[in-house]
């Protein structure tokens, strides 16, 4: 990432300038607008890289005020699907809807509503968490997304440590500012790709309660981990990929009647 510079506007006040990196961000519309479609509707999605098929006729539905796990072993396609929900690469085959609207080409409203990341969160290492959340918004040229700084902070436990400098971030924290990023805007759909990475199980835990506190409000959040155990507790339902496939999908409880020893 390149260096940041501060430069005073014609109205006397002070913008940031500066090649600030947002390709791993997203958020929508200044609040949510929440209506009874599907928050996520996908029907055979397919995405090939060469002869290897990422993403092999992928089905998948989460609803409003859902938790929706997506689990998988490492290379199973989670973040290759995400990535298509993005729209950040094309699908070979297949159809994708967010919060009832196709996903076409490229455009300023394309993800109005939606928040999220794919892969790790980046910032700049040598801003606060503050301040780069300050960036993000100062982008988005919006007043609401700015005054949400402190709260989204709060949200995800960094209140005392908005303060200080990214670099001095452990894994799990950057993974918070991460999801505060993602907050900023209050979407209606939420896309994270390994949230709880990094995280100890208390952070876990407040991971947890603050995505089930969003769905109480109608807000969709698709989350995506190798490891049940993480996110087992804060999930309505779950879809599971292998190599591309799924090869189960249901409510949290049938995945529990389907675990072995149950």
């Amino acid at each position: 990432m390149g260096q940041l510079e501060a430069v005073e506007s014609p109205d006397g006040t002070e913008q940031i300038h500066g090649d600030v990196d947002t390709r791993r961000f997203w958020w929508g519309s200044l609040a949510p607008i929440l209506t009874p479609v599907a928050a996520v509707r996908a029907s055979g999605l397919v995405k090939r890289f060469k002869t290897t098929c990422a993403v092999d006729g992928v089905d998948l539905l989460v609803e409003p005020g859902e938790v929706h796990g997506l689990l998988g072993p490492n290379g199973a396609g989670k973040t290759t699907l995400l990535r298509l929900l993005f729209g950040l690469v094309a699908p070979d085959a297949g159809e994708v809807e967010l919060l009832g609207r196709p996903l076409g080409p490229p455009d300023a409203t394309r993800l109005d509503g939606v928040g999220g990341f794919v892969e790790e969160p980046a910032f700049y290492p040598y801003l606060s968490g503050r301040v780069n959340l300050e960036l993000l918004a100062e982008l988005d040229r919006a007043a609401f997304a700015r005054a949400r700084v402190d709260a989204v902070l709060s949200d995800v436990g960094l209140a005392d440590r908005g303060g200080h400098r990214v670099s001095g971030y452990s894994t799990g924290m950057r993974q918070r500012l991460g999801i505060a990023a993602a907050l900023l805007r209050a979407p209606a759909l939420l896309l994270l790709d390994e949230p709880t990475s990094g995280l100890d199980l208390a952070g876990v835990r407040d991971v947890g309660a603050l995505l089930r506190r969003l769905a109480s409000d109608g807000v969709a959040v698709l989350i995506s981990s190798h490891l049940i155990g993480e996110i087992e507790g804060m999930c309505d339902s779950f879809t599971v990929l292998r190599r591309g496939r799924v090869v189960w999908s249901g409510s949290a409880a049938r995945l529990q009647e389907a675990a072995p020893g149950s």
